[in-house]
């Protein structure tokens, strides 16, 4: 294959999921959005402990360097709109509705540590075979199907553009297996579907290159359907 090149990161879909991980499907149950600055996904390592045997006389009789855990990723998020629909999916935190039903804003609460949501961001891809096969080009597809601890960080409102941040932590295991939607082709036509396999028990996060495209962005709830399978009962 060629060397494909990140160009810059394009749409961001999160699906809302229960306290096991899995997919709620319901029609309130993601949000697809692309007003946003950065995804940061940092490692979150405990280094371990070493062993040495140093003798009386100061020599090093001999040593064991400690075994790394991984605990997953620490995620930061830099956003611009402020969305009830995507602090509700994000945070677990309540909307506030109007009087017609429609959201139009949400209360900050404590921390909703059992609710949880799968991100999923697609980046284009830099590539000269990119639009050779593929008439809709190809991106890096990065799928974190288990977040939880979602809060909203810090919020000034003044002269100058407002900057939101969304952080969260994640975690391994759940219930996500090969997802709800099309997001890689299936075949040699191209035509999309699920993930071919699901992620391993103690794995936070997946990434390839697909020719599927993003889905849309809108400024609503997206709804998420799928079999008994997939979805949480």
């Amino acid at each position: 294959m060629s060397c494909p090149l990140i160009a810059n990161a394009d749409t961001v879909r999160i699906t809302r999921l229960d306290a096991c991980g899995r997919p709620i499907c319901a029609a309130d149950s993601a949000y697809v959005f692309d007003c946003f600055a950065t995804l940061a996904m940092n490692p979150n390592v405990d280094d371990g402990t070493d062993v040495e045997y140093k003798a009386a006389n100061g020599k090093l009789c001999g040593f064991k360097k400690g075994c790394p855990t991984f605990k997953g990723y620490d995620l930061e998020l830099h956003f611009f709109s402020i969305s009830p629909e995507f602090v509700d999916i994000a945070t677990g935190n309540p909307v506030y509705h109007g009087f017609d039903g429609a959201a139009i804003g949400y209360d900050d609460c404590d921390v909703q540590c059992k609710s949880g949501f799968a991100l999923e961001l697609w980046a284009e891809v830099l590539d000269a075979t990119a639009c050779e096969l593929d008439a809709t080009g190809k991106w890096v597809y990065f799928l974190l199907p288990w977040v939880t601890n979602g809060v909203i960080g810090d919020l000034e409102v003044g002269s100058e553009a407002v900057d939101l941040s969304l952080t969260g932590s994640t975690r391994n295991g759940g219930g996500w297996g090969v997802g709800p939607y099309n997001v890689q082709p299936a075949d040699l036509a191209g035509t999309p579907g699920p993930l071919l396999t699901p992620l391993g028990a103690t794995c936070h996060r997946r990434t390839f290159i697909t020719s599927t495209p993003p889905p849309t962005v809108t400024c609503d709830y997206q709804p998420v359907v799928g079999t008994p399978a997939v979805c949480a009962p």
